[in-house]
């Protein structure tokens, strides 16, 4: 049978799940595929989405990626850190969903939609990164309007849900709501401060500047994907969300575009889903796009305190286009224009 032996790292946790859900769900043409866990989830049972299909998660620190063909890395930057070069020497290509390699000059930084033939600088290190969630869904959004208009200034605020924080973030709010609502105590563990009915200005670690790391990532991910010489500023804010990442981003373009042009030009746009009715209920919000591929984009708007100036609103799955969708999306334009195995 034609097709590549897969190997998902991280296969127990939210995104690796996910990424197992998509392969099954988008039929990857697969000759083998693996669930590749720490040691505690050794020899526990999880389905190939909904395949029927069951598998025996294996052990990572005895898996041996000799003649594995492709290795979707969602464990973390402290798991990749050991375990990425040793899948790469032994000849598997590594997409690795983690920060560690995204700003690594040998290493590509890719979303399908937008830079997909910067792919081909993979053989560097036989490593290909996932950008940042947030990053991800905002390029889709910029790609279409930047080759039209040429973007040279983006203010972003994110409301990212608690998923992009793992499972302990998603218990964290369903616990708080529920200890709130019985009138219990609500300690914040995961996060800084009470996450439930409530909306907190930081996420990941703070800089030297004043501004979080997942800002600076938003940052410098996009002028990697992008263009560099498009200026970013972000402000990253976590808010009480299962799933489904948002984001209102201000753009100030070169030259003149209207908020009409904006919308023909995002209806035809790959990997974009436009919904924009000015009227009541006429826009997406996270609760929709759990589940879905697309890259929603709604309230496109001209911004008039600027010259060439433009407000939209964009929300995708973060677990899918933030992650697992768009590693799966690597993995298939890595066959399709170097691997070429499947039939």
């Amino acid at each position: 049978m034609s097709g590549y032996r897969v190997a998902v790292v991280g296969a127990t946790g939210n995104v690796g799940r996910e990424i197992l859900n998509i392969l099954a769900e988008r039929q990857f043409p697969l000759a083998e595929v693996a669930a590749v866990a720490s040691p505690r989830s050794t020899g526990d049972i999880i389905d190939f989405g909904d395949s029927g299909q069951e598998l025996k998660v294996k052990n990572l620190e005895h898996f041996d990626f000799e003649g594995w063909d492709i290795a979707l890395f969602a464990a973390g930057s402290e798991v990749s850190k050991i375990y990425v070069p040793k899948a790469a020497a032994a000849g598997c290509t590594v997409i690795d969903n983690s920060s560690l390699y995204r700003m690594d000059p040998d290493v590509p930084l890719i979303v399908p939609e937008v830079n997909a033939e910067a792919i081909d600088g993979y053989r560097a290190k036989n490593i290909i990164a996932n950008p940042n969630c947030s990053t991800a869904q905002m390029v889709v959004a910029l790609k279409p309007l930047h080759d039209a208009a040429k973007i040279k200034r983006v203010v972003v605020a994110t409301y990212q849900s608690v998923s992009g924080a793992g499972k302990a973030g998603m218990d964290e709010l369903f616990e708080q709501s529920r200890n709130i609502f019985v009138g219990d105590a609500n300690e914040p563990v995961k996060f800084t401060k009470q996450i439930a009915f409530n909306v907190i200005p930081h996420i990941d670690s703070f800089l030297d500047d004043g501004s979080t790391k997942e800002e600076w990532k938003m940052v410098v991910e996009t002028k990697k994907i992008l263009d560099p010489s498009i200026k970013v500023t972000a402000t990253c804010v976590r808010v009480p969300v299962f799933v489904g990442h948002s984001e209102a981003v201000n753009i100030e373009f070169e030259n003149e575009i209207s908020a009409d042009e904006a919308r023909e030009i995002l209806r035809e746009a790959p990997g974009i889903m436009l919904v924009d009715k000015r009227e009541d209920g006429g826009y997406v919000t996270p609760v929709e796009c759990v589940g879905e591929y697309a890259t929603y984009v709604s309230r496109i708007r001209e911004d008039s305190t600027v010259d060439n100036g433009l407000s939209i609103w964009v929300v995708s799955d973060n677990l899918r286009k933030g992650a697992a969708l768009n590693a799966v999306q690597i993995a298939e334009l890595l066959g399709r224009r170097h691997l070429q195995k499947a039939a």
